[in-house]
């Protein structure tokens, strides 16, 4: 790594966990680059994350926050400070191959239409399946649902190569990816609103409605430690998850299909609800009635979404939607599997 001409900034947003993000940058001080800079912002930490990371790694760009503004918040401070002309958005969570940098770097070097890339995401604990929260190459279906390549809902397949191949996406992971910096300023950065989960497809939405593509290259590799910072069944994951996939919904699409696609979106939430309650998940619960909440006390802020979205916008929805999934994946998934559930329990009790 060199301190002049600097075209990669990896930030890493941090907030205590002085273990995990020390093996971190011991893995990514390893990367076969030769141009990257690393800034670390530091989300108020309690543990003496800022003293750590200045004492033993003094090279190291260091962000001290007076709060937590999230992964959103957080990311977005660190832009402001990066110097390269490719910004790499990182978990504190997660090792890295060595070539990773430099793969996703000549990747996104081939087309100037490719406004960001994320590499293959595999689960740091067993490295043969894909990671919960990146897979090779997110996608979202038309009700805001998203999934990847490798992992739907909490189903993650293992990794025997059958997504090698770099392909058009709707969303990169912010697990790791790579992203051109003018276009990320210019798409009006993360969302802060969000704080933290599906802050990158929201941006990855607006970079499309833009014009520009997302990507996946494979050849370069990550390994995350997935749900170290935030509990995968917590109140405040479901809640963050169901208010911030309505807040794209509401905020991104235009009036006529906000309306149409809102409505059976809050058919999916009443069922999600019922199914929590049933099965005394209160968690996921009042985590759906705190999300509806929310959006009904923050008119404000869909309104303020709206418009920011729609000062960027050159493409229309019908050519945005053509890289989603036209149904429903909740439906494709979990009804279709019950019923082929339901054929095997007929044929067995013949």
């Amino acid at each position: 790594m060199t301190e002049y001409n600097v075209r990669v900034s990896i930030i890493i947003p941090h907030w205590n966990g002085i273990d995990i993000l020390s093996e971190c940058l011991i893995s990514l001080f390893k990367s076969k680059h030769d141009s990257y800079e690393v800034i670390v912002v530091d989300n108020a930490s309690t543990d003496g994350s800022q003293s750590w990371v200045k004492n033993t790694y003094p090279q190291v760009k260091l962000i001290e926050n007076e709060k937590n503004y999230g992964y959103a918040g957080g990311c977005n401070r660190g832009a402001l400070e990066a110097e390269g002309d490719f910004l790499v958005f990182l978990n504190n969570d997660t090792t890295q191959d060595p070539d990773w940098l430099h793969n996703l770097e000549n990747f996104i070097k081939k087309d100037n239409m490719i406004a960001a890339v994320q590499p293959k995401v595999l689960n740091y604990f067993n490295k043969n399946i894909f990671d919960y929260a990146g897979g090779s190459g997110g996608h979202m279906d038309w009700f805001c649902f998203p999934y990847a390549r490798g992992r739907i809902f909490s189903k993650q397949e293992r990794d025997i190569g059958q997504y090698n191949d770099s392909k058009q996406c709707f969303w990169s992971s912010g697990t790791a990816f790579m992203v051109r910096k003018k276009l990320f300023f210019e798409a009006g950065q993360f969302d802060g609103s969000f704080f933290s989960h599906m802050e990158e497809i929201d941006l990855c939405w607006r970079l499309q409605a833009m014009g520009f593509q997302i990507w996946v290259e494979p050849g370069a590799v990550v390994y995350h430690k997935n749900a170290l910072s935030m509990p995968m069944h917590s109140h405040k994951k479901y809640y963050l998850n169901h208010r911030n996939s309505l807040l794209m919904l509401f905020g991104n699409y235009s009036f006529k299909n906000t309306l149409i696609l809102g409505s059976g979106r809050i058919v999916f939430e009443l069922i999600a609800f019922g199914y929590s309650i049933l099965n005394l998940n209160w968690k996921h619960a009042s985590a759906i009635i705190r999300s509806f909440l929310y959006l009904l006390f923050h008119v404000n802020v869909i309104l303020r979404k709206r418009h920011k979205f729609k000062k960027i916008r050159i493409k229309e929805d019908k050519d945005i939607m053509r890289n989603m999934l036209k149904n429903s994946i909740v439906i494709n998934y979990y009804i279709k599997r019950m019923q082929i559930y339901s054929e095997i329990d007929s044929i067995d009790s013949w």
